[in-house]
């Protein structure tokens, strides 16, 4: 079946930010799924960020698990700014953060199909969508994200694109290194 990917352009900007996830450290205490809910003052039922666990499997003849956190990528193109019919899900040109401008929401949930990372959330007790806007309040304020800065063990990481490859790089570095100088 040949199918094609269709590229839309609503004018975007790629998000200048990077949230990364050091899966090595992550250890799934799912922190900052509570402190996003807990700083966006969210019922039970969305999730704005989530960790999804990996396994268990067997590497090795020893069970391993993982733990993925998932967000909004904040694309550079969002399908869910170009399929908002209001206006209300949008992307701010300085940084490329997608969020949701609330006063215009009213609740079609036409953003939720659209992504196809099941980034925007439907919050029931209010009859609209919210999503991870990296706490866009708190990045003005020169913080960073909620999730970010409650991390018990650090493996979230938040800055520009290029910080964030530069942390990449230095972690794979030091992973090659362990590696070569392992004794076998």
């Amino acid at each position: 079946m040949n199918q094609t990917c269709v590229k839309l352009d609503t004018g975007g900007t790629m998000s200048q930010y990077y949230l990364f996830q050091d899966t090595k450290k992550c250890i799934g205490c799912h922190t900052c799924e509570v402190v996003c809910k807990a700083n966006k003052k969210l019922p039970p039922g969305p999730k704005l960020c989530q960790i999804i666990q990996v396994g268990p499997k067997t590497v090795g003849e020893v069970p391993r698990t993982s733990f993925v956190y998932m967000s909004c990528f904040h694309c550079e193109n969002p399908w869910c700014v170009s399929a908002c019919p209001t206006g209300a899900m949008q992307q701010r040109s300085k940084d490329g953060i997608v969020f949701v401008e609330q006063d215009l929401c009213v609740g079609c949930k036409t953003c939720i199909s659209a992504c196809p990372w099941g980034a925007p959330q439907w919050n029931q007790e209010i009859g609209k969508v919210e999503k991870c806007d990296f706490c866009m309040d708190r990045i003005d304020q020169g913080l960073a994200p909620a999730c970010v800065t409650s991390c018990t063990t650090g493996c979230l990481k938040f800055g520009t694109v290029e910080q964030m490859t530069q942390i990449r790089r230095a972690r794979h570095a030091a992973s090659v290194t362990s590696f070569e100088n392992t004794s076998f």
